[in-house]
């Protein structure tokens, strides 16, 4: 293993697209993000209550008005033309990022790389539930075992305040009975969620043109170019990342559905119950390059932090789509309703054994039950594109693949 931490903060890469007009704008436009973001939370509070769901909701009626209705029933998918290539693009085009970014021993991973933390949890089914929603592990009451991952954005670690203003949750659940749609792993089920309500981009097609010049470090032109522009994305965005004040006190969205049960489709989202926002230190200036771990650890010192699981029917097959992941699902249609809550008990997780652990860990969307498969093209993509990522790493690293069971402890 190297002897450098590869968690540890660093600069962004300036863009290298070949021409020195793109770079200078690229570079540019993560400069003034950079900027921004250190006036966010003066601007954002305001911004949110008066203008961003109004304008959510004005883009994604832009969006379905350039869409055609492919009369699909609810929860039915269909494969897009030129799915299997654009797969093999998206997991090149990783594979050679991953390659040029960290070095043998120190490959983290291709996306949501940062780790914040890695921490113990409890997943807790409620009690009753509608009968709609008593599906797979929210079938009865119960609960599980969890670990869960709070990351940064990828492909680079920055410090905090230079990421580009999302956190993403990954939530391994264990003892969960029954057959695995994958059996890389036999007693576990993985969730996921990022702190935008939409994905980045809307299907796989779109996915292998932004990674194309993210391995640029350009990824700004994916969105903004004569081509293939992707405008309507940008700006949904723009709408919900910002500044972020600790991974605790940020929403976060599957963006991609999933089965409840035959024949009926849900996303589901993690919601924190605190209203509290912990002040970024030193702000406008250099706030410190982990405050948000810092956050947590402040947080779990003190107690117990809890969030909402709810989940959102899909009730409409057009305007709740299942292969484009760049439409938000409007509540008016379906509300999102709390089915359980995931306790993480107060605790002490940055040691650097435990802050290690997340490296022997594989999250993959397909480490679940039948009930609750993935759908759409860019979940069919996440299956083999997570599963020969994760490889990779492990294999570079020399770190095996490794399922826990709740019992690892790591103890300084």
């Amino acid at each position: 293993m190297p002897s450098e931490n590869s968690n540890a903060s660093r600069p962004v890469p300036r863009a290298d697209t070949d021409s020195a007009l793109l770079n200078w704008l690229s570079d540019t436009s993560t400069f003034l993000l950079h900027l921004e973001r250190r006036i966010d939370p003066w601007l954002r509070p305001p911004f949110d209550a008066l203008l961003r769901d109004s304008l959510a909701r004005l883009v994604t009626a832009w969006i379905n008005w350039q869409r055609h209705d492919e009369g699909l029933q609810l929860a039915e998918e269909k494969t897009l033309p030129d799915e299997a290539a654009y797969l093999d693009s998206i997991i090149s085009t990783f594979e050679e990022q991953m390659k040029k970014l960290w070095k043998p021993g120190g490959m983290e991973r291709g996306g949501n790389t940062k780790t914040h933390g890695i921490v113990r949890g409890e997943f807790i089914v409620h009690d009753p539930l509608p009968p709609q929603f008593r599906h797979g592990i929210y079938a009865r009451p119960q609960s599980f075992a969890a670990w869960v991952r709070f990351s940064g954005p990828g492909p680079y670690i920055t410090p905090d305040i230079d990421d580009v203003g999302f956190m993403s949750i990954s939530i391994k659940l264990m003892g969960v009975p029954g057959a695995k749609l994958m059996d890389e792993e036999r007693h576990t089920l993985d969730m996921f969620g990022v702190s935008t309500p939409t994905f980045v981009t809307q299907d796989t097609r779109a996915n292998a043109h932004l990674q194309t010049w993210s391995l640029k470090n350009a990824s700004i032109f994916h969105f903004l170019n004569f081509k293939r522009p992707h405008v309507l994305d940008l700006i949904m965005q723009s709408l919900f990342i910002k500044t972020q004040s600790s991974p605790f006190e940020a929403p976060y969205f599957s963006c991609v559905p999933y089965l409840l049960g035959e024949g009926q489709a849900m996303q589901y989202s993690v919601w924190p119950k605190t209203k509290q926002r912990t002040p970024i230190p030193r702000l406008p200036l250099r706030p410190p390059d982990d405050y948000l771990r810092d956050a947590m650890i402040a947080a779990l010192s003190k107690g117990d932090v809890e969030f909402d699981i709810r989940l959102q029917l899909q009730t409409d097959p057009f305007l709740m789509p299942i292969e484009n992941n760049g439409v938000l699902w409007p509540e008016k249609l379906s509300p999102r309703v709390a089915v359980a809550t995931l306790r993480l008990p107060r605790q002490t997780f940055d040691s650097p054994k435990q802050m290690a652990f997340a490296k022997k860990l594989s999250y993959n969307p397909w480490h679940t039950i039948a009930e609750h498969r993935p759908l759409g093209n860019q979940s069919r993509a996440r299956q083999r594109m997570y599963f020969e990522l994760s490889r990779l790493r492990h294999t570079v690293n020399a770190v095996p693949h490794y399922e826990p069971n709740g019992d690892e402890r790591f103890d300084e």
